[in-house]
């Protein structure tokens, strides 16, 4: 029987069995293979306010490029 000291059964507390696997890369998982939140190399990037529509840059987010018509940060479609 546990006594709160640390010297109950081994392997019997929370945290430990198949329902715990995996949980240190956060709450949401993201980690892996499919994860994350990159969308990669193809698609476009839109402008939230008048809805222009640029290729997306490899190497540059789409958050970091100004919509040439009204000049608002662009978002990734």
């Amino acid at each position: 029987m546990p006594r709160g000291d640390g010297t109950g059964p081994r392997g019997q507390g929370p945290g430990t069995g198949r329902g715990m696997r995996g949980r240190g890369q956060g709450q949401r998982g993201g980690g892996g293979r499919g994860g994350g939140l990159a969308a990669g190399p193809d698609g476009n990037c839109i402008c939230p306010n008048c809805s222009t529509r640029i290729a997306h840059q490899i190497g540059t987010p789409c958050y970091d490029q100004s919509c040439p018509n009204c000049g608002t940060a662009m978002t990734r479609e």
